[in-house]
């Protein structure tokens, strides 16, 4: 059981809402939530990590729906400029790499998106990165699970925290 005071700061940890796939974030949730913007992690949450191919035909069907359905769609990555650009050359969606989550990518996304953070959902697969980036900023946030299992050593690492994190947030 978590003191207290500890509780109340890895309140900024807790994501608003868990889904078991970004599929699911469809224009009727968001819709219902009334969110006209989404923001999203590259690595793990639109492409397995490192993954550099093109995008499933799944992945692209639902880029133009959000698309077509008016919603602003924005990569906020933690990944090398280069490798963002790639991603959002393919995908048709605006971005920033070397974001720094959790502090500044967030931020940027609000200014490029021209909307207000209420009305806006960050959507990743960690904690410590997306969730509390968006928290931070004040966004809805939704935590996914990875893609794939690959990734840096140290965010392996860090799932093993992340675990026992939302193991305590109940």
């Amino acid at each position: 059981m978590l003191h207290p005071s500890l509780r109340a700061a890895t309140q900024r940890l807790r994501p608003k809402e868990r889904l078991e796939s970004l599929f699911q974030l469809t224009p009727e949730w968001l819709q219902a939530r009334r969110l006209k913007g989404v923001m999203l992690d590259l690595d793990n949450t639109l492409v397995p990590y490192g993954f550099r191919g093109e995008p499933t035909a799944e992945l692209l069907a639902w880029v133009e729906r959000l698309k077509r359905a008016g919603v602003k769609l924005f990569l906020v990555s933690n990944a090398r400029r280069k490798r963002l650009a790639y991603w959002s050359e393919k995908l048709g969606v605006d971005g920033t790499g070397l974001a720094f989550k959790p502090w500044f990518g967030f931020k940027k996304g609000l200014r490029r998106m021209g909307l207000s953070p209420q009305e806006v959902v960050a959507v990743g697969d960690q904690l410590f990165t997306d969730v509390l980036g968006g928290n931070l900023a004040g966004l809805h946030t939704v935590l996914v699970p990875p893609l794939s299992r690959r990734e840096l050593g140290y965010t392996r690492l860090v799932r093993r925290l992340e675990r026992w994190v939302l193991d305590q947030l109940g």
